[in-house]
């Protein structure tokens, strides 16, 4: 079975079709989805691999999310007190956005006694940063 992938419509809509159906031109000018090819694009799609780069992007993309690393970044070392009495939060709030920029490891945590701190994983930043401007030119 073949994919003929067509965008004149306002959603694009796969036909399915056999390839002695399609025209000599059809078949040079047409980009095929062979549906049992191993090889091809939409088969080496890794869904997990894309689920977690869409919650890494996601845990950046929100505004204040981005005020918590401001502060890190401004700070270099800062504690969870620190940030929710500079941002006037509740430490419930500010614990929870901290653990989803844990999750996607964009900050790291040192811990001093009974204080932990925060500090922005440049490593980290400079991957996401590499590869957004891959994913969008």
């Amino acid at each position: 079975m073949q994919y003929k992938i067509s965008f004149f419509s306002e959603k694009p809509f796969i036909h399915h079709f056999k390839l002695s159906e399609m025209t000599a031109t059809e078949q040079n000018s047409t980009t095929h989805l062979e549906h049992t090819n191993e090889s091809d694009a939409l088969g080496n799609m890794d869904h997990l691999k894309i689920k977690k780069a869409a919650l890494v992007l996601r845990a950046l993309n929100h505004k204040l999310r981005q005020q918590i690393l401001k502060i890190i970044d401004e700070h270099k070392r800062i504690t969870v007190t620190e940030i929710y009495v500079k941002l006037r939060l509740e430490q419930s709030v500010a614990s929870q956005h901290l653990a989803i920029l844990r999750k996607a490891d964009i900050v790291n945590t040192v811990r001093e006694g009974k204080f932990i701190f925060y500090t922005i994983n440049e490593t980290r930043i400079a991957e996401i940063n590499k590869f957004v401007k891959d994913l969008v030119g």
